[in-house]
This record gives structure tokens, sequence and C-alpha cells, in this order.
């Protein structure tokens, strides 16, 4: 292949990339008005499901905070909405230059690494963050009263969503790392003591500081940890059994 030929292909990649993306800033922007009509109710059902039972009122500090706590919501929600189509449009391109095996591969981490993420989303919003506010009330006095600013209180329930929802891919790269022999089971597991360390320094740097949050992190991290584990040594007796 010439040095022609060579231009010509980069070109072709470059403007398939440059199609992929507008079609995914299209599909963004068609769903955004939507988003935008139904952030408000979203945003109401988002709040009582971090309240839960705690007797909370949230409250705002300045004319434009709600408004603006709905336009992030809205984009969220668009991003979620449109991103099958976004994934589809991304793997439509990558497609043509991957292996039958590399395909395999890839469907079974994309799939598998979602439910993890969206696992752990709902974990995070259904129990972390609704015990938080629960401890977090737990100090009111007589003289002293909790007064919570919907800014802080949503900000740091979507912050805490997307660390769970990485720190749930935990279980996924263990075991891909066993499996993939760059790592062997033994060697993982005598690495348990590291493995506290660094998950406990990592919740110290994703949560906000306090304890609490930091601890609440830690803690699933480590039974996810386990889990890939688990998965990894059932995966390596089976494949004992399949050779026997």
């Amino acid at each position: 292949m010439n040095n022609e030929d060579k231009n010509e292909n980069l070109i072709a990649h470059l403007e398939a990339l440059r199609t992929t993306l507008i079609k995914c800033l299209y599909s963004f922007a068609i769903v955004l008005p939507f988003a935008l009509f139904f952030a408000p109710r979203v945003l109401n059902y988002l709040i009582k499901i971090i309240i839960g039972n705690n007797n909370v009122v949230l409250n705002f500090f300045s004319p434009q905070e709600v408004f603006l706590i709905q336009i992030k919501t809205a984009v969220i929600m668009s991003l979620i909405v449109s991103f099958p189509y976004i994934t589809k449009q991304l793997w439509n391109f990558l497609l043509p230059a991957l292996y039958d095996n590399e395909k395999k591969f890839i469907k079974s981490i994309v799939l598998i690494s979602t439910t993890l993420f969206i696992l752990g989303v709902i974990f995070c919003l259904f129990l972390i963050i609704p015990f938080i506010i629960k401890f977090g009330m737990s100090f009111i006095s007589s003289n002293v009263q909790a007064v919570f600013g919907i800014s802080n209180v949503v900000n740091l329930a979507l912050w805490l969503s997307i660390v769970f929802g990485i720190m749930f891919q935990l279980p996924l790269i263990t075991f891909y790392l066993i499996k993939t022999e760059i790592i062997s089971y033994e060697a993982m597991a005598n690495k348990r003591p590291y493995v506290i360390v660094i998950l406990l320094i990592m919740a110290g740097i994703l949560t906000p500081p306090d304890i609490v949050s930091q601890i609440m992190l830690a803690i699933p991290s480590y039974f996810l940890f386990e889990g890939g584990l688990l998965f990894a040594r059932l995966e390596s007796g089976n494949k004992k059994d399949n050779i026997d």
C-alpha cells in the first residue's frame, strides 16, 4: 500500500468518525427538549428516592438554583436515553476493524459492564444516600437543626452514583485479569491486604471528606472484589473439569 492509499484510508476513517460523532450529537439534541420537559418530574422522583423515609425538606438558596439542577438532570437523562443509539453508532464504526473473537469479547464486556454500572447506581440511590442522610440527621438536637441544600444533596447523589457505578466494575476487572492470565488467582488472592489499602485510598479520594461515605464505598467494593475472585476460581475449576 503506497502513501496515497494510506492517506485516502485515513481520510475515509476520519470522515466515518466525523459522521458517527455527528449522529451521536443529533440523537442527544433530539432527546434533550423532551428531557427538559420531564426533568422537573424526574427530579422530584429522584429526591423522593434520595430522602427515603427521612423527614427531610430540601432548600434552595438562589432563584436559579433549582432550574440549573433541572437542566443538569435533563442533560443526564438525554445521555441515558440516547446511550443505546450512541453505543450502536460507535459499535458500527469499530466493528469492521475487529476479529470475530474480539467482537464476542467486547459484546460480553459491554453487556456485563453496563449491568454492573446500573446495579451500582441503584445500590447507591436506594441504600447509600438515604443512609448518609439518616446518619447526618442523627446529630439533630434542640440546639442543632439540619438544613439540607438541594444542590448539595442532588450533586452528592449524582456523583456517588457514578462512583458506585464505576466501583461495581471490580468483579469484572478482577475476573478478566485472572482469566487472561495477566495475574494468577493465587497471586491476586494473596494481595488482599494491598487491595484493602487501595480501596480505602480510592474511597477517600472519590467520596466527600467524611468517614461514613468512605466506609460505605470501601466495604461493598471489597465484597465485589471477592466476588470477582470467586467467579474466577469457579471458571478455572470448570476448565480443569473439562480438561479431565
